[in-house]
């Protein structure tokens, strides 16, 4: 099982086992862990599981589709990478990926 590691905005991580060809959001409910609220359940439709791609990973990541960059621009805190953890897809690829949260979802 891939791990990856959340980054809460104050610094808190939190390293989750993540089932393969779920999504990241799913990881971080799955594991409770604080500032992905997923309220849409994974659906790409509320920007509440947004997150920040640590910079060594986002040439991993398959590109964001064209509904996943417009429910961003709904986000706060937008930044170049910023992406939707229910729109991540865990590979076995994605072993140690760091997502961190913005500040906004404490």
């Amino acid at each position: 099982m891939p791990k990856i590691t959340f980054i809460e905005h104050n610094g808190t991580e939190h390293t989750v086992a993540a089932d393969l060809n779920r999504s990241a959001m799913q990881a971080a409910t799955d594991n409770m862990v604080p500032g992905v609220i997923a309220d849409c359940g994974g659906n790409c439709a509320c920007a509440t599981c947004h997150v920040y791609v640590d910079q060594s990973w986002e040439s991993k990541l398959a590109p964001a589709s064209d509904q996943e960059r417009a429910m961003i621009e709904c986000a706060l805190y937008v930044q170049t990478n910023s992406r939707l953890s229910c729109q991540i897809s865990v590979t076995p690829e994605l072993d140690g990926l760091v997502l961190r949260l913005p500040e906004s979802q404490t």
